[in-house]
């Protein structure tokens, strides 16, 4: 997946990214950090083709998504929208069951091997057991991993996951976290965006860092996330230590009066 020289904007309004290239590395876990209105999101909706371009492009194998027809770029391209709504009453099953939906035939019946897609996906974000529970009588962790599970029933080699551990714990982040890795382990290409700057760095494999609708870093973690960086990009005054191999970023405490 490329992205060449994109500018995106909402209506008349100033662009929110402006020029931006990326080359997202294949078969990797990506994730974009940046401080908030720095363009994460905005670039994840151009990159799933939920806002069109001013200028620039996003290549899929080659192709400009914007030229694919709709069922093409399912088949290729999954999305995991910013706080997705759960439709009343919809199973775990059910809801995973709608990723395959750009794989269905003329009737939309499902498939054995449909069948068999969703069971894996169930199990791949250990909810088989919760299979036939309301998706609204789960916790908030396993709600966001029956997302995920629909994703990956898509059966896409590209996944893009907007904030998919913004407002969990840190347990279900972790758990959620997990899941993505896992994915991208199977040599799917995952771009994240995500909040927790020392969570992005323990488990991706290529940081980018937004400022200003521009990149402003981008590599290995640990390559990327130091102390200057967090002053210039986040204003924000901290220490970087690195624990099994990843940075950790502990924030100077400052006391009131």
């Amino acid at each position: 997946m490329h992205v060449e020289n994109l500018t995106l904007a909402y209506g008349a309004d100033a662009p929110v990214v402006s020029g931006l290239t990326l080359e997202v590395p294949a078969g990797r876990l990506t994730a974009v950090v940046g401080p908030n209105g720095s363009g994460k999101s905005t670039l994840l909706r151009g990159m799933s083709r939920l806002l069109t371009p001013q200028s620039g492009q996003v290549l899929l194998d080659g192709t400009d998504i914007h030229k694919l027809p709709a069922r093409e770029l399912a088949r290729k391209l999954g999305v995991l929208p910013q706080g997705p709504v759960t439709p009343e009453g919809i199973t775990a099953a059910e809801l995973v069951s709608r990723g395959r939906h750009p794989h269905r035939g003329l009737f939309g019946r499902l498939t054995a091997e449909d069948d068999a897609v969703i069971d894996e996906a169930l199990a791949a974000v250990e909810l088989t057991e919760l299979r036939e529970r309301p998706v609204d009588q789960l916790s908030g962790g396993q709600r966001q991993r029956v997302w995920i599970a629909m994703v990956l029933a898509q059966g896409t080699q590209h996944l893009l996951l907007d904030e998919p551990t913004t407002y969990l714990d840190l347990a279900h982040a972790v758990d959620v976290m997990n899941v993505v890795h896992a994915a991208a382990a199977t040599g799917r290409t995952v771009v994240a965006v995500l909040h927790d700057l020392t969570l992005a760095a323990q488990y991706a494999d290529h940081l980018v860092v937004m400022g200003e609708g521009r990149i402003a870093a981008e590599g290995r973690p640990v390559d990327v996330l130091t102390e200057e960086l967090l002053d210039d990009v986040f204003g924000l005054q901290a220490t970087v230590v690195e624990v099994s191999g990843a940075p950790v970023v502990v924030p100077d405490r400052r006391l009131a009066g």
